[in-house]
C-alpha cells in the first residue's frame, strides 16, 4: 500500500490494485475565499496542485470523510467521472448526488468492495456547541488481504471517538489530518500537536501520517512546528509529516 499526498486532505491511497481518491478538493491558489472569523484574510487554498489533475480522475473510487469545500469542491465535482464509485457518511449521499454522481455508496456501518472492506468510524470537528455546527463527519478503515490496515481519521480533534477506533482495529497506518484549524474563538477543530501526541501514546505501533497542513488559510499548525514536537517527544521514528505530492509506502 501507498498514501500520496495531494494537497490539505486530498489523498491517493494505492491499496488492492485500486486507487482511491480521498477528499478531493482541486481548485487551483487563490480561487476561493477567505475562512470566516479565522485569523488572516488569505484566498483559499494558499497552495497549487503538485500533481497533474488527470491522475487523479483515473482513480478507481473516491471516499469522502465530509462536504466542507476544503475536502469536496466544485472543481473536484465537476471534474471526476459522473460513475465513478462514491464512499460518503449517510447525511452527505444527497449532497454528492444533486453534482450528479450516479453510483453514490453510503456507508452506514461497514462495505466491501474489491476486497476492500471499509468501515466508518466517528469523530469530533472540534469542542462543544462548535462542533455541533461544524456538522457530522467520518473516518474510515480499510481493510485488505496483504496490505496493511488503514485508518483515515477525518477532521476531527483527538477524542474518544478516535481512541475507540484506534483500540478496536489496531490499523497499522493511521492518517490524520492536522493543522489545528481554527477560527477567532472556540479552540481546534482537527487534530494538533498535543492531539497527534497523544495518538502516538495510545496507539505506539500504528505508523501515522500527517495532512492536512499549509494548504487552508485557518490551519495554524505548521510542519515545522509540528516536526519540532515530534522531535521533542521522541516520535520522529513513528510519525510521517510529507509534503504535497510526496508517495510513502507502507508495507505489510
Amino acid at each position: 500500500m501507498n498514501i500520496q499526498l495531494i494537497r490539505h486532505a486530498t489523498l491517493l491511497v494505492h491499496m488492492h490494485s485500486r486507487k482511491i481518491l480521498v477528499d478531493p478538493m482541486l481548485s487551483p491558489a487563490g480561487a476561493m475565499s477567505t475562512v470566516a472569523n479565522a485569523a488572516n484574510t488569505l484566498r483559499n487554498p494558499l497552495v497549487n496542485l503538485t500533481v497533474n489533475v488527470a491522475e487523479l480522475l483515473s482513480a478507481d473510487a473516491v471516499l469522502l470523510t465530509h462536504t466542507h469545500r476544503d475536502h469536496f469542491d466544485d472543481v473536484a465535482a465537476t471534474l471526476l467521472p459522473k460513475d465513478i464509485p462514491f464512499f460518503c457518511q449517510p447525511a452527505d449521499k444527497a449532497h454528492v448526488e444533486k453534482y450528479g454522481f450516479t453510483d453514490v455508496r453510503p456507508v452506514e456501518t461497514d462495505v466491501s468492495w474489491h476486497d476492500i472492506h471499509i468501515t466508518r468510524t466517528g469523530g469530533q470537528h472540534g469542542s462543544g456547541e462548535l462542533a455541533t455546527k461544524m456538522g457530522p463527519v467520518s473516518g474510515y478503515i480499510l481493510a485488505a488481504d496483504n496490505d496493511p490496515s488503514l485508518y483515515i481519521a477525518g477532521d476531527t480533534i483527538w477524542c474518544k471517538d478516535v481512541q475507540d477506533a484506534l483500540t478496536l482495529h489496531h490499523p497499522d497506518v493511521t492518517v490524520v489530518f492536522a493543522g489545528s484549524a481554527q477560527f477567532l474563538s472556540g479552540g481546534p477543530i482537527t487534530m494538533d500537536e498535543q492531539g497527534i501526541t497523544k495518538l502516538c501514546r495510545h496507539s505506539p505501533a500504528t505508523k501515522v501520517f500527517v495532512a492536512h497542513m499549509e494548504a487552508w488559510s485557518h490551519c495554524l499548525l505548521t510542519r515545522n512546528s509540528l516536526r519540532e514536537t515530534l522531535h521533542e517527544n521522541g516520535l520522529t521514528s513513528q510519525v510521517v509529516v510529507p509534503v504535497d505530492g510526496e508517495i510513502v509506502n507502507f508495507l505489510k
